[in-house]
């Protein structure tokens, strides 16, 4: 039963995702430790009567790491692009020179066979792109953000002049870009302006996190964390972003709310970042998404219950959107 659930699920990715056409070039990257997801893919793909390659390499350390060349340039002569890898290519120069390209690019990182029969991918993905659009659009007016939380988070930031950006898991168009079962509207952070606390209440999707159940406190100031406090993942996750080498690692890069009510936090990125009425902020590269910072990471930071403000009206207020 959940081989036939898997099946019907990796087919919806391929036709409703991807929209994958007889004739199409498809590439799959994946890694060792995806190879059995590829194949799934690529399978529905050839009865669609598509051209497919599947390129395994070895998996990265740490998401959005640099890519072997020879993917790079695999990834830039498709017009169909899936990547079920161990971590996300996401943030990579590859996967934007990809697009720029021309590649329709689904995105799957952490992606295991659980989640490919999980509730999160049952979701209309069609019908629900319209509200998710509306909420980019209400970030792209947006001069000032404000996140608050019951526990304690309370931080804004500036958007002026920065789109907001709707991911509803539909790569339809050239250069299109989705992660599958990600479903959220989202928008940079203008450098510099992010100021207040963060008090990290759901996950930190990375093997050294995980689910959290000691909030995690983060101080940010002129658009840096600068103090990481808590338990014994509070500091996991500074010598992660202390590993990174790079001061650029602590900017504070996105802002992005959940809007997949199938999904759940179960501390996997592709899972949690849509679930629905969670806000995650980022920290580490901004540049692929339209901010100014570039660095090798990118994690993202899910609070729970939270309240988003838009030019200090009240967007969404503890899992309900108000607009």
């Amino acid at each position: 039963m959940k081989d036939l659930v898997l099946k019907k699920n990796a087919y919806k990715i391929v036709t409703v995702c991807a929209n994958v056409k007889k004739g199409e070039k498809v590439t799959i990257v994946t890694d060792f430790n995806k190879v059995d997801l590829a194949e799934a893919i690529a399978s529905c793909c050839l009865e669609l009567q598509a051209e497919v390659v599947i390129t395994v390499m070895e998996p990265r350390k740490m998401h959005n790491q640099k890519l072997p060349e020879a993917v790079a340039a695999a990834m830039a002569a498709s017009d169909v692009l899936f990547v079920p890898t161990t971590w996300s290519i996401a943030h990579t120069e590859a996967r934007i020179r990809a697009c720029k390209a021309g590649a329709r690019v689904i995105n799957l990182p952490a992606l295991e066979r659980e989640t490919l029969i999980s509730g999160a991918i049952d979701l209309d993905f069609v019908a629900h792109e319209p509200l998710v659009k509306k909420v980019a659009d209400l970030l792209t007016k947006a001069k000032v953000a404000r996140v608050t939380t019951d526990i304690g988070t309370d931080i804004t930031m500036s958007l002026e002049g920065r789109d907001g950006a709707a991911l509803a898991c539909l790569s339809h168009n050239p250069g299109q870009f989705a992660t599958v079962p990600d479903v959220e509207a989202r928008a940079t952070p203008v450098e510099g302006t992010a100021n207040g606390v963060i008090y990290v209440d759901g996950s930190i999707p990375i093997p050294e996190v995980g689910l959290i159940q000691n909030p995690i406190k983060v101080t940010v100031k002129d658009g840096f964390a600068t103090k990481i406090e808590g338990d014994a993942k509070a500091e996991a996750f500074s010598k992660v972003l202390e590993d990174a080498n790079d001061p650029s690692a602590y900017n504070i890069a996105e802002l992005g709310i959940g809007m997949n009510t199938a999904a759940k936090l179960i501390g996997v990125m592709l899972e949690d970042e849509g679930s629905f009425g969670t806000i995650h902020i980022a920290v580490g590269t901004s540049a692929a998404f339209g901010g100014k910072v570039s660095t090798n990471i990118h994690l993202d930071m899910m609070i729970r219950n939270p309240v988003l403000y838009l030019d200090g009206k009240p967007i969404l207020d503890r899992g309900k959107l108000l607009i």
